[in-house]
């Protein structure tokens, strides 16, 4: 009975077909949580697949409805042990994006696991199905070499509306945090920083989607006899997204962003470089704030992105002035931001610039808002020193995550210190037409959370 050998039990679970045959029964299930007809396979997912998985490794299940009505289920396993000092919260989401069926490349499909090379594809594959199965697989390989014990006790819940804002999650486990009583937090989503090196996080960006729109009219009126008499409104929304950004990217309304980045986090992010391995883009190095390495400008500092942008009929333009024209954008933001106090910043900046015939919106409810564990935190450094054991490299340390997660939920409203191991990379096409994940990566995963696992069950890093 020994850390090893609960690493190798893990790493054979991938090398012998489990984890892919488990992996693959699980992306069948077209969990789509965008989609109100997908009921039946979000209870599939629940309860025919994970309740059938966890049970056996002497978790207790139970599947409760969502307590907000715009909301998916949730499943709750919980294992305890006797004479345990300390209790996990872990986390998993079942929901996938919608499947874009016909726009994966010949020869895949959403609902299948395909592997070409080292390359799994397949909705889910990355987020998130393919990432709490590596979890579950460590934590049945150190059952399976502990005896059936852990050494701790564990809360796992696996969400089913993560892909529209985990509506209902936070009034659902605010509900329940007494009775779970947990002091920890660990999960996986999100992508590494390199496709190569191990890396941790503990927080996350939130985010703030809105819309900003100009209706001048009814119609659109021929540009020949109306032009220079009818104000465009695409030109004049144009002046207005162009006055909150520099042409570099700087965001340009004081409220949108932290008052300094802390040296904590600079600490953290030194040795970091950004990459998204050989298919992912090249960093432009002149956007973005000024001063700022790349790792600084995406995991400690603020964005704000312009996420579509219409005004007439982009497909087929026609000689004519357009009576509206809009745009969804969207600010990812840290810690040391007040994501309340955005859209009224902007609307003040809007009408400093003459600019009060643009209108804005939050565009959903939902909003994830930033988090961030001291980087220094003993929790931190201690499954650091897990991580680089296992692994023999140094990993890599993000404050928090660039994406956005309900990591607000945990941190604030349990209570815990929360580190996250992603188990994906930044090009794996998640949210996108041949989402896939890399078998290195896994079986490496594998391995670093057998080896976390078991040195939890060794005793408290607190």
């Amino acid at each position: 009975m020994s850390r090893d050998a609960a690493i190798q039990a893990a790493t054979r679970y991938l090398d012998e077909g489990g984890f892919v045959a488990d992996l693959a029964r699980r992306v069948a299930i077209p969990t789509e949580s965008q989609n109100a007809e997908r009921g039946s396979a979000m209870a599939d997912y629940l309860e025919r697949e994970m309740r059938a998985t966890l049970e056996p490794l002497g978790f207790a299940c139970q599947v409760h409805p969502n307590p907000n009505p715009k909301g998916w289920p949730f499943l709750v396993a919980i294992r305890r042990e006797p004479g345990a000092k300390h209790t996990v919260f872990s986390y998993g989401h079942g929901d996938v994006v919608r499947g874009q069926d016909a726009q994966w490349r010949a020869g895949l499909s959403p609902w299948a696991v395909t592997q070409e090379g080292d390359r799994l594809y397949g909705r889910g594959t990355a987020d998130n199905k393919g990432q709490h199965s590596v979890n579950i697989g460590a934590l049945a390989a150190v059952l399976g070499v502990r005896g059936g014990r852990l050494g701790f006790n564990m809360v796992l819940v696996i969400e089913t509306g993560e892909e529209i804002g985990s509506p209902g999650l936070q009034e659902f486990c605010a509900m329940h945090r007494k009775e779970w009583g947990c002091d920890l937090f660990l999960a996986s989503d999100g992508p590494r920083l390199d496709p190569a090196r191990p890396t941790l996080y503990c927080g996350a960006r939130g985010a703030l989607n809105f819309d900003m729109s100009v209706n001048y009219r009814q119609g659109a009126h021929h540009s020949g006899n109306w032009g220079g008499l009818l104000a465009d409104p695409g030109i004049t929304l144009a002046h207005a997204i162009s006055s909150i950004v520099s042409p570099t990217g700087q965001i340009r309304i004081p409220e949108w962003v932290p008052a300094e980045l802390p040296a904590s986090v600079r600490a953290a992010l030194a040795d970091c470089a950004v990459s998204g391995g050989e298919d992912g883009p090249q960093i432009d190095t002149w956007w973005g704030e000024p001063g700022l390495t790349p790792a600084e400008r995406v995991y400690g500092w603020c964005s704000f992105d312009v996420l579509a942008f219409k005004t007439g009929n982009p497909d087929m333009p026609v000689n004519a002035i357009p009576g509206q024209a809009s745009a969804h954008c969207q600010i990812r933001f840290v810690v040391g931001t007040d994501y309340r106090q955005f859209l009224p910043a902007l609307r003040r900046h809007l009408d400093r610039h003459g600019l009060g015939m643009v209108q804005v919106a939050q565009a959903r409810a939902e909003i994830m808002d930033a988090t961030r564990l001291d980087p220094e935190h003993p929790f931190v450094r201690w499954a650091l020193q897990s991580v680089s054991r296992t692994t023999g490299v140094k990993p890599a340390l993000l404050p928090n995550l660039g994406g956005s997660l309900p990591n607000d939920v945990f941190a604030d409203t349990l209570g815990l210190p929360t580190v996250w191991v992603p188990h994906s990379y930044a090009a794996c096409s998640q949210h996108a037409p041949n989402e896939h994940i890399l078998l290195p990566v896994m079986r490496q995963g594998l391995a670093m959370m057998a080896g976390l696992f078991w040195d939890l069950g060794e005793g408290s890093p607190l």
